[in-house]
Formats: structure tokens, sequence, C-alpha cells
């Protein structure tokens, strides 16, 4: 055994000479064998040992017990110790999580302050092979892609490891701390059988018998059924995750080289991407990508449904501009015009800096013809005259350009401005067969963000609004056969 976890240490670079590790003991098989593993290889490692217990607060007095076995052990084998007590089910109620759930996140958050505290930069935890195994089977249940078909890795950096467990992790005094497990690859056969040889005596936690916990569940009742129908199951499990893990860390690589071309710009609050190039990927990385730009974010992943990301995938795929979609943690999905934007709910988008936008209060009347700066930026609006003939008619039909408008001069008149809406203004959008829409009904419903709206700029006369420039135009204003004279109004910088 001893030789095996050394040969794993190595292997995986979960140890270097004069670690300091805080050492999570229970006082159970798994976690005693490792400390004892760990004691052994002190000497030749130079390790700085600290023992770290947490009472749950769920099993009374066998708790305290339990907290009074590891404290005298630790004392027995000159180790330092930090011991602490935490109610658990309190923390269950007041949070809605389930009790598995909070004893998990409680326990991750004391190691980490532990680590903190005594200035360790590793945490070691006693996961064994066994628990790989049920940890798979509960993530492919769950319906989980490769993330999650990784099951517990040997070795985890304390941010990744936060995030999937959604801890909070309280003080850390700035340390990078990283989370290993040494004895993945070890059975608890083979655990319980190096505790009878060594004649360590481990506590039981009774709770671990309770069938009405999911993970004890599968443990007791699920795998052994399993493994009577395919023998050797919790094995391949074990591989599944070694397999499922080097094609993650493939898929990871790959991303890692196109993310820089695909972000605009990125922040705390939130992630532009560019949409082109984020359409441009394979489907494989278009999914990832949105699950980094969720876990960037601060968000957990351990809760991301499948149809989440599929459902943002479809939108940013398939969507014009304005429409989203939710993603977890308050997140939501945005296409933009040529952007994808992730950022919580109640982001605000500031517009394209590409894009003409006027100040809230702004009111610019336009030279006709001729070139009018809008305020405050390098765009100008130009105006042109033309005539009504057939290269005009074609290219009005023609026109795909947002930032340009052929517009009936005569109808127009011989007074225009650039000004932000009004409350309660209407006007007739083009296509809709001479209806009037409110400008606010409109934008709403073309999913112009709230926080552009009272910036884009409204060209209109004293009577009425003519263009909701870069969406629609006015009916009363369009060219047809009648008209005489066009109006070209095109926005342009410079």
């Amino acid at each position: 055994m001893l030789d095996a976890v050394r040969k794993a240490i190595g292997r995986r670079r979960l140890l270097q000479p004069g670690d300091r590790l805080a050492v999570g003991v229970s006082g159970g098989p798994d976690s005693l064998c490792l400390l004892h593993l760990l004691t052994r290889l002190q000497p030749e490692l130079q390790l700085a040992l600290h023992v770290a217990h947490l009472n749950h607060g769920l099993r009374g007095k066998e708790a305290e017990a339990d907290a009074e076995f590891v404290r005298l052990q630790a004392t027995e084998w000159g180790l330092p110790a930090t011991i602490a007590e935490v109610h658990v089910d309190a923390q269950a109620a007041e949070s809605g999580m389930g009790v598995e759930e909070a004893a998990r996140q409680a326990r991750y958050a004391f190691l980490v302050r532990v680590a903190g505290e005594v200035g360790a930069a590793k945490i070691a935890v006693g996961h064994n092979a066994d628990d790989q195994a049920e940890t798979v089977l509960m993530h492919l249940l769950r319906g989980a892609g490769l993330a999650g078909l990784r099951g517990m890795l040997a070795t985890q950096e304390l941010g990744d490891w936060l995030l999937a467990a959604g801890a909070q992790a309280g003080e850390t005094h700035g340390a990078v701390v990283t989370l290993i497990r040494p004895l993945l690859e070890v059975t608890r056969a083979e655990i319980d059988a190096y505790c009878r040889r060594h004649r360590l005596k481990p506590r039981l936690d009774r709770t671990n018998l309770d069938v009405s916990f999911h993970r004890n569940r599968l443990r007791h009742e699920v795998l052994p059924s399993l493994e009577e129908v395919s023998p050797g199951l919790r094995q391949r499990l074990c591989q599944l995750a070694e397999l499922a893990s080097a094609d993650h860390a493939l898929l990871e690589s790959a991303l890692d080289e196109r993310w820089a071309n695909l972000i605009v710009s990125e922040s705390s609050k939130a992630i532009w991407l560019d949409l082109a190039a984020w359409r441009g990927l394979p489907l494989s990385l278009r999914r990832s990508s949105l699950r980094r730009g969720v876990r960037q974010l601060g968000r957990s992943l351990r809760d991301l449904a499948f149809g989440q990301v599929e459902g943002a995938r479809r939108v940013a795929e398939e969507g014009e501009t304005g429409v989203e979609a939710t993603l977890p943690g308050g997140l939501r999905l945005s296409v933009a015009y040529d952007r994808l934007l992730i950022a919580p709910g109640d982001y605000v988008a500031p517009p394209p800096p590409d894009w003409p936008m006027l100040g809230s209060d702004a009111v610019v009347t336009l030279a006709l013809p001729g070139r009018t700066a809008l305020p405050g930026s390098d765009w100008q609006a130009e105006v042109i005259l033309l005539p009504a003939d057939p290269e005009t008619y074609a290219a009005a039909r023609a026109n795909l350009d947002r930032w340009q408008a052929f517009l009936d001069a005569d109808l127009v008149g011989e007074e225009i401005a650039l000004r932000p809406r009004r409350s309660g203004e209407r006007f007739q959008p083009l296509g809709m067969g001479g209806q009037s829409s409110s400008v606010t009904d409109f934008m709403i419903n073309n999913r112009i963000p709230a926080g552009w709206r009272d910036r884009v700029p409204i060209l209109a006369q004293p009577e009425h609004l003519l263009w909701v420039a870069g969406w629609r135009l006015d009916e009363r204003a369009k060219v047809t056969e009648r008209t005489n004279r066009v109006l070209r109004v095109v926005f342009a910088r410079g």
C-alpha cells in the first residue's frame, strides 16, 4: 500500500518535498489510513501535517466521540490538530439545500479555512477508488457530460474546487490551495486490510449505512446489484473517469487556443464573445465556451443542466439581435448585433462601441443636404438628395445596411433631426400595413436592450417619426413608385 501510494503521488505530482498539508480526518477507515500513510511518508518528503476534523452536529454523542478520537490520535502521532463543530441541519434548513450537500459545503469551507490559518498550500482527503466509482455513477445518472464523468480529480486547484462544490470558502489568506486525493486508486477493501494490518481502529459513522442518503443507496444497493449483472463495474467506472479526464483536458486545450479570438471583452461582470467566431466553433467547443463563461463569472457548474446549455446554445446559434436565454446563477445570454453577452440578469449592457448612439437628451438638427456630427462621438449623419431613378430605386430595395435609410424626400419635409425616443411616441413600422405601434413596444418586441432604448437615434420631423435608426423606417416615409426625390441618410465615422 505504501509503495503504491508513493508511486501515485509521484506520478500525479501530488506532493513535493517540504509541502505543508491540512489533512481532513473524520476518524473513519479512509481518512485514518491516509493520515497513517502520510505520517510514514513524512520523513522522506519532509511534510508538515496538520489534522483537521469537523463535527457536523448531526450525530450527538457519537460525533463528539469521533472528534475526541481524532484529537487523541493526532496527539499520539505528534501532529497538531484543529477540531471544530457546525450545525449542518440548521444550515441546510436555512439555505434550502439537502443535508448531504450542506455537510459537504461546510466540510470544504472548514478545510479551506484551516489551510489558510496554518499556511498549508494543499488539503489532503481520503477519497478512494470505490468513492470514485460511486461519484461517476452519480454523475452518469444525473446526465453529466465529460466534465462530470471525470468524477473526482486526484488534484484540483482551490478555485475550480470551490466552484464545483458551491462552497463558501472563507478566508484563505491569499494562498493558492490545492486539494489532493492520494488514495483515489486504492479500493475500500485494500484500505480495510491496511487498517487491520497496522492495528488501526477507525470509528464507524452509522450515517454511512443510511440508504435514505443518495450516495449510500448507490453504495449499498445499486452498485452491488449492477455488479451482479456486470462484475468489475467499479473498476470500469474508474477507467471511464480516467478516459473522460484525458478527453476533457484535450477539449479544454482546444478551447484555450481559440479563447483569445472569441473574446471581445471580459470583466468580473460580463463577457462579450465574437458571434461569428463563436458560431464557427465545433459543436463541442460552442457548448464548453458557454460553460466557461458561466464559470468565469463565478457561478457553480455543479447544477448546470444539459438543457440549460442546449437552450442557450440554440439561442446563440439561431437568435436575432436582442434574443435572450437563461443561464444558472442569475446569468443570462444575450445575442447582440455581432456579439454574444454572458452577464447577470440585471447587467445593463452598453451599446456596441461601433454603433452610432445619442446621449439621452441630445437633439441634433441635420443639414439637408450635408454632414452633421453626432455630439460626443466620431460619428456623422450624412444626408444626400438623390434623383428618383431606377438606380436609386434598386439601391433602396437592395439596402441591407442597418445604419442607412432611403426616404421619400417630399414626405420628409425640410426640417429633420436626430433625437432620443419620447414618452408615448408612436409610429407606423414599415411592413405592418400602416398599423401603428408605440416606440417603446416596438423596441421591446424587437428585443432592443433596455439600457440602449434611450440612446437609439430617432430620425424625426416636427410632425412625426421617420426612422428608428438601425431598426425600422416609418411606413409613411418609404420610397415608392410615386416618389419624386429620394433622401438617403447614412451614418458614417470620421
